[in-house]
Parts: C-alpha cells; structure tokens; sequence
C-alpha cells in the first residue's frame, strides 16, 4: 500500500448524506451465521439450478461433446469459480475499505468506511463457508481481477481504492449477483445473493456520493488519469468473466472455447447486464469524457448510461426486506402446523 495516512481533527461537521448511509450502516449490520438457513440442502452439481440453455458454452461443439457426467462437472466448477472470485473480491473490498479509513481526509467518509469493512468481513466469511461446505471445490483468484485489486491498492491517491472498489468492482458484483439472484430458484444461494445485496447497494451508493464531490474539484488533466483507470479496470473485469480458468482445468479445447465466451449470444447478453450499474455511476461521479464513452461503446454498454441507478438500489435493498417478511411469514405458519399437530396428538 501506498499513500499518506489521513487524521481529521474536525468532528461536528458532515455530508448530510453520507452521515445517513453511515447510520444506515449501523442499523443494517447482521450475522451471517443466524441470518442465512446454513440447514438448506445444496446439490454442489446444480449450484443454482441454472437452466442448460442458458450456460456460457451451451451450443458450441465443445459443449455438444460433452456426456451427462462431464455436464455435471462443469456445472460444479463453473459455480465454484464464479463464487470463489465473489470471496476473493469481498476481500479485496475489506482491505480497500480499511485503506479508505486510513486515506480517506474527510470525517464522514472515515465513519461510513469504517462500517463497510465488517460489511465486507461478513461477506467473505459467508461465501468462504458457501464455497468450501456447499460446493466443495475452491478456484484462485482471477488475474483480471487481482490485476484490478493491485491497481487500486498500490495508488497513492486516496481516492483511488474508492474508484477502483466502490465503482468497479463493487459495481460489477453487485450487478453479477442481482442476475444470479433472478435466475436461481435455489432458496440457499438466492437468501445469500439478497442480503448481500441490500449491503452493496449501500457501497456503491457511498462511492457514487463521494467521488462525485471530489471530482469536481479536479483539473481536466487529473480527471483523465481516472478516466483512462477506468476504462482499462473496465476492459479487465469484461475479460475476467471468460472463465479461463475452468476450460483449463477440465482439459477443454482453449482456443475454441474462450472463442465461443467472446462472440457467444449469451455472454454478450451477459457482459451487457454486467455493466449496468457501473456506466451510469461513472457517468454520474464525472468520468464522462469522449474516450470513456468510446470505450463503452466499444463493449457495447454506452446505451446503459441512462439507466436509473437510484431505482436499481432502492429495488436492491427492498427484494431483502421481502425475503425477510416472506420467511418470518413461512415460520410463523410453520409454528401454527407445529401446535396443532401437538395439539391432535393430546387429545388422542
């Protein structure tokens, strides 16, 4: 790590809006071991219950030779990389988090920062528990992804963790697990996805609020420094998703595979899903120049700038209070079945 450590001694004052995500923070902290049903079954060979036509390689002739046995093994390890790159990035996201704390100059933004970090420790407590009891099988972290962590982390610009964590790849997951969250009907991994959520939501909204502050104290020089930052830790997340890795370990033909990832319908459905909340939140802190916009274009994402990202997160953080009131309901008719089966029995 790079960069100055940043005290303030001036406490009575705040962004009004910072300082009610930093008590929402507070209010919204919660156990992963009491919060998720860790009792749910998991089958480690349909993960999420996705249905076969919608998987990155179905349709290509590698998929097409494959037998039901190796179906099923790629199904296992292609859930098991995509959650492992989830664990890794929770703690990317723990230490940026404490490195925004520690750079970071301003008051408000220490104390919100501070309540994300164990926001960040709870994540990758539970999908390290996910990972190894539910699937049983673990990936390493994704080049393209630490390549972006490393990038963030060793800036000496304190604003720098906050671009390329709470824009980037905060962005990017939160976007990769809401179209998890849709597809699943998997009970275990969709409480996980959900609640994780409704604390992202929070994230992305503290670095959107931040940075967009900030930028508009900077020279057209120092906004391009970050705009060429993003547009290459863009690039890289796009690539991070082609699951090398995977096709490597079961013995797939490479070339033909990562061939099928980059011009398949499915991942370019997908790739255009993925960048939905981060092209209106660059667009939104200032980054908004003609070569991010190329960049975008390029990806085939430009168009998703005018999405509302406000009702994206309110629906974020509203789909986990349903969660929670759909299955306090499911308990409550639960215990009444409980009584008066218990009830039946004693009068008989």
């Amino acid at each position: 790590m790079q960069g100055d450590n940043h005290f303030t001694w001036e406490y009575d004052q705040g962004r009004d809006q910072l300082l009610t995500l930093y008590q929402k923070g507070k209010e919204k902290q919660w156990d992963s071991a009491r919060r998720i049903d860790w009792s749910l079954e998991v089958d480690p060979y349909d993960v999420l219950g996705t249905p076969e036509n919608t998987l990155a390689l179905y349709g290509s002739r590698q998929y097409d030779r494959l037998d039901d046995r190796a179906r099923k093994e790629m199904r296992q390890h292609m859930a098991a990389w995509e959650f492992s790159q989830f664990l890794h990035g929770e703690q990317g996201a723990m230490i940026c988090s404490a490195r925004i704390v520690e750079s970071v100059p301003d008051m408000d933004s220490k104390l919100y920062a501070a309540t994300q970090v164990m926001d960040e420790a709870r994540h990758a407590e539970l999908f390290a528990r996910f990972v190894d009891e539910k699937i049983g099988l673990r990936y390493p972290i994704n080049p393209h992804l630490k390549a972006l962590l490393q990038d963030a982390l060793s800036d000496s610009r304190w604003d720098m963790p906050y671009l390329g964590m709470q824009v980037l790849i905060e962005g990017l997951a939160l976007a990769a697990f809401g179209i998890l969250r849709d597809r699943t009907d998997k009970p275990l991994p969709k409480q996980i996805l959900t609640y994780i959520m409704q604390d992202e939501a929070r994230h992305v909204a503290f670095g959107r609020l931040a940075l967009r502050d900030y930028y508009t104290q900077l020279t057209s020089s120092e906004i391009a420094e970050r705009e060429e930052f993003v547009i290459e830790g863009c690039y890289l997340m796009r690539d991070k998703f082609r699951m090398q890795e995977v096709w490597e370990t079961l013995g797939f033909d490479m070339k033909e595979s990562l061939e099928y990832m980059n011009r398949g319908p499915r991942m370019r459905a997908f790739r255009s899903l993925l960048f939905a909340r981060i092209v209106p939140c660059v667009r939104d802190i200032g980054l908004w120049g003609p070569r991010v916009r190329k960049a975008y274009d390029d990806m085939g994402v430009l168009d998703l700038a005018t999405s509302d990202l406000l009702k994206l997160m309110a629906d974020d953080e509203a789909q986990a209070e349903l969660l929670d009131r759909e299955r306090r309901e499911l308990e409550v008719r639960r215990d009444e079945v409980h009584r008066i089966i218990a009830a039946g029995a004693r009068q008989n």
